[in-house]
């Protein structure tokens, strides 16, 4: 069982860490469009209002997007 938990960024998504050991399935990473595989930790994120929706994505893919939006989010603030 991981210890990592959800984690609820301000963009109405909750994200939890799949550590490699936990990682049995492959998916495709909507970041990159590029299959996870087994044994690969990566990323879990769920909308809150929409939670059919959620997506594995690659650890760094979602952070590199994570980052875009915010810096999307602090130039319309300006």
């Amino acid at each position: 069982m991981s210890t990592h938990g959800w984690t609820e960024p301000d963009d109405g998504v909750d994200v939890r860490h799949v550590q490699p050991y936990e990682a049995d399935k492959t998916y495709r990473c909507p970041g990159c469009d590029h299959e996870i595989g087994p044994g690969l930790g990566h990323e879990v994120v769920v909308p809150r209002e929409r939670p059919e929706e959620r997506r594995h994505w690659h650890s760094g893919c979602w952070h590199r997007a994570a980052r875009q939006r915010e810096r999307a989010s602090r130039s319309r603030k300006r």
